[in-house]
């Protein structure tokens, strides 16, 4: 895990994890999802205390891949798979692999029902695949990619993300994985994750996200 100084940015109790202030609300309206994440990303430090985070809590977890829900799971699994010395799988949208694949529907957080593929055979059975997406609302896109693990003999070994809402699903997978998010269970994060509104956008200001 990377030593670095996080003096600037006291990351504190678990409740109060800085970077989650810097996530962009939706400025477009109800066809697109309820804020953005990725400004974490483009902000090296608050990537960074992410990223130590979520490896700090995954510490006991066993797994030999990490795979990475299309599109945005990429960005978080990727760099999680790197971190822990271990391969990435890519879960892509239906039509987008140029080899042999399965393919499952699923319904997405907005209510459509989409497919997903996985190239196929993807790994050897019993393989321990760590899911990674970037958020998980409705815990539809995460149930197809459950499936289509299992169809290859594969283990779910947990699941990843910056955040998991809580709904029957989502309460059901902390409940059968390993399930870590920077969000944690019990803080006001998650309840306003929940909410679906976050106390920060009332402040929200788009150069805290600048580059570093």
């Amino acid at each position: 895990m990377t030593d670095h100084d996080i003096t600037e940015h006291d990351k504190g109790p678990r409740d109060d994890r800085w970077y989650l202030n810097i996530m962009a609300p939706n400025t477009k309206g109800e066809t697109f999802a309820w804020l953005d994440p990725t400004s974490i990303y483009i902000n090296q430090r608050a990537f960074t205390d992410l990223l130590d985070d979520l490896m700090a809590d995954l510490e006991g977890v066993d797994y030999d891949v990490v795979a990475g829900l299309d599109a945005m799971g990429f960005v978080l699994g990727a760099a999680l798979a790197a971190r822990s010395g271990v391969g990435f799988l890519p879960i892509r949208k239906a039509g987008k692999l140029c080899v042999d694949t399965d393919k499952v529907s699923f319904g997405n957080y907005s209510g459509r029902t989409q497919e997903m593929e996985m190239r196929l055979p993807a790994f050897a059975p019993g393989t321990r695949v760590l899911l990674a997406d970037q958020w998980v609302e409705t815990g539809g896109t995460m149930d197809g990619a459950i499936r289509l693990v299992e169809r290859q003999k594969g283990v779910v070994a947990g699941m990843v993300a910056v955040a998991i809402e809580e709904n029957a699903r989502t309460v059901a997978y902390r409940e059968a994985y390993p399930c870590v998010s920077a969000v944690v269970p019990g803080s006001r994060w998650q309840e306003e994750c929940n909410a679906q509104t976050l106390s920060s956008f009332e402040i929200y200001e788009p150069e805290r996200a600048f580059p570093v």
